[in-house]
């Protein structure tokens, strides 16, 4: 392929619709998050992810685990915990059976911010896919994201 073989051309265009969509979905919830509650939407995001684990047999998350669903680099979630661990947010904790592992939990006062905030970050989320929805380059990518099912995530 050759920079202007139009095969290349499309995918190019493409993704830059996909970024797009991404930016501005990432930037309204990002505004609402912040105003209402103070959050940015990596910390939600993390919240979000913190509060489905469970105890018992692969209840908790390792770090690693942790940055992927977030989308950061271990060293970044690692100052966002530290960040949400000061406001009282989240909790870390030695693993019980192996001294070595480090949790992480929501507190009480994490798990009611993130409860006051869900709807906060799924109006904004509603929001930012109806109004690129009316963009007729992006309107596919909404139809896509719109009928995505929930599945886990491949490693």
């Amino acid at each position: 392929m050759t920079a202007t073989d139009p095969a290349l051309t499309a995918l190019a265009q493409g993704w830059c619709a996909l970024s797009l969509l991404h930016g501005r979905i990432e930037a309204r919830i990002e505004r609402a998050l912040q105003t209402r509650h103070d959050l940015s939407v990596r910390e939600y995001s993390l919240l979000d992810v913190l509060s489905r684990q469970h105890d018992g047999e692969g209840g908790h998350l390792q770090m690693k685990q942790v940055a992927d669903a977030v989308v950061l680099s271990q060293s970044a979630t690692t100052r966002l915990v530290t960040r949400l661990e000061d406001r009282g947010l989240l909790e870390r904790y030695l693993c019980p059976t192996d001294r070595r592992g480090i949790y992480t939990d929501v507190t009480e006062a994490g798990l009611r911010l993130l409860d006051e905030a869900r709807p906060t970050n799924d109006a904004a989320l509603r929001e930012a896919l109806d109004e690129a929805a009316r963009n007729p380059e992006l309107a596919p990518l909404v139809r896509a994201v719109e009928t995505l099912k929930a599945t886990p995530a491949a490693a």
